[in-house]
């Protein structure tokens, strides 16, 4: 394959430059694609875009992307079912009747939560907690942005803590394909080594607890006390009824009908990893165990619905359809996404970003910069699991050569992937939570982006302190 050197930086450069002046997520993305099949085509422009629309397509012969895909519709439908069969106001009253939820700062706190209780998969998490707690941001004038931060701070954050779900399988993935002789104990060694992850987590409960709100935040915040939703200039990603139509007039708000289907989700995780890898739970393919699971998150809503009387088979397959519609722009980004990032791959933008890490840095500094690098990578690709397959293969024989032990260096590139998936304007994490907290896109990223770099900055100080201790 050729080398293209610094060539490869430039598509998903272009992506997130377009993305942040233009505040156009799809056509960013179209254009990082484009640009990087022609640098591929020899710099024809033509050749260039037929080769982009012929890889877009491509992209969904692997059935690890349809399936993710595939999900994605699953989801719109799941949300649109729990939402007019009165499950996501039930549990809303539900909440307020306990009244555990009686003010801005208990309803930025329910939203944490779910992010800890839901950890199956990162879009669900997020799509659940923008579908139950935008109502309640709204009515206590709490800002969208913050919503959309609380959500994108506890999805992948938090999935990439736990060993048996898509995020750990995968993980363990890679490490068995490097021959790593004890997969799960190196995971379970760099969990509490994942330093980013768990700063950006532990920093998203205390803003949330105590009102942590600075820089762009603050003003986001003001204005929706002010009784504004938006900025001027700015506008939801979505219309929320497209997301999660209210119930009709007349048929009862049950929270059951939507923590049952939820529930069902959470148990049928850990069964689909386990069944798909042969009894080894290690094994298991994600995308498969988190289709199975929103399926039978979907069928297990339907059957409520229909058992409750709720709506009649027809009504109940228009909802479900109109909200797989819902999602349709999410589904684009994802596909552009994984094309984006299949360019990448093409250009071999993460191999160079790793090669200048290789061989130049003294030990001590090691574990800060290929958490650096791995930022970098996930930045500028807007793909953590992409960063993780480019970085891991590096980091883990480095380790070995060095005769270091292997979870400081895992963890450094798991805390690294995370970052930049967090805080890039062209990661599907960073738009769905845009997505599913009705926020503007471009207002996300920069109210969040404080707290990301408070919790990397801190991340960098600890890899730091674990480097010198490795090396003495």
């Amino acid at each position: 394959m050729p080398d293209y050197g610094v060539l490869s930086l430039l598509p998903p450069l272009l992506a997130i430059a377009l993305a942040v002046r233009t505040r156009e997520v799809y056509l960013s993305l179209a254009a990082g694609i484009w640009l990087g099949w022609t640098i591929v085509e020899g710099w024809d422009p033509l050749a260039g875009a037929a080769r982009a629309v012929n890889e877009t397509i491509a992209v969904l012969g692997d059935p690890g992307n349809a399936r993710i895909l595939l999900f994605t519709f699953m989801v719109g439908s799941l949300i649109a079912i729990v939402g007019s069969n009165g499950g996501v106001d039930g549990f809303v009253a539900w909440v307020e009747r306990r009244r555990w939820v009686t003010d801005g700062r208990r309803a930025q706190l329910l939203a944490w939560l779910i992010g800890l209780v839901i950890f199956i998969e990162s879009n669900i998490t997020i799509l659940v907690t923008g579908s139950v707690c935008r109502p309640l941001f709204d009515r206590f004038q709490v800002s969208r942005e913050k919503l959309a931060y609380l959500s994108d701070s506890t999805s992948a954050p938090i999935c990439i803590l736990v060993p048996f779900n898509a995020w750990g399988g995968y993980i363990l993935g890679l490490l068995a394909a490097l021959g790593v002789a004890a997969p799960m104990g190196v995971f379970v060694a760099a969990i509490p080594l994942n330093f980013y992850a768990l700063a950006a987590v532990l920093l998203a409960g205390a803003t949330a607890a105590f009102g942590l709100d600075w820089g762009p935040m603050r003003a986001a915040e003001e204005r929706t006390r002010g009784g504004e939703l938006h900025w001027e200039h700015a506008g939801a990603l979505a219309d929320p009824e497209e997301i999660a139509p209210p119930a009709a007039p007349g048929i009862p708000r049950r929270p059951v009908n939507l923590i049952l289907p939820v529930a069902a989700m959470v148990l049928t995780m850990p069964v689909g990893m386990y069944t798909t890898g042969g009894g080894t739970m290690a094994a298991g393919s994600g995308s498969l165990s988190v289709l199975w699971a929103v399926i039978v998150g979907v069928s297990v809503a339907s059957v409520l619905t229909l058992g409750q009387r709720l709506l009649p088979v027809q009504e109940l397959s228009r909802v479900s359809l109109h909200g797989a519609g819902g999602l349709t722009g999410m589904a684009l980004v994802l596909l552009l996404a994984i094309a984006l990032g299949a360019v990448t791959v093409q250009l071999g933008t993460g191999e160079f970003i790793a090669g200048l890490v290789a061989g130049r840095i003294p030990l001590p500094a090691l574990l800060p910069i290929i958490f650096l690098a791995g930022a970098g990578t996930s930045f500028a690709t807007g793909s953590s699991w992409g960063t993780f397959a480019i970085m891991i293969p590096v980091a883990v024989p480095l380790a070995v050569s060095l005769g270091l032990p292997v979870a400081p260096f895992v963890a450094a590139v798991l805390s690294g992937g995370i970052f930049g998936d967090h805080c890039s304007p062209i990661s599907d994490t960073t738009v769905i939570s845009s997505l599913a907290a009705a926020s503007d896109h471009i207002e996300h990223v920069r109210t969040q982006l404080p707290y990301a770099l408070a919790a990397g900055s801190f991340a960098i100080l600890a890899f730091a302190v674990t480097g010198g201790f490795l090396t003495t």
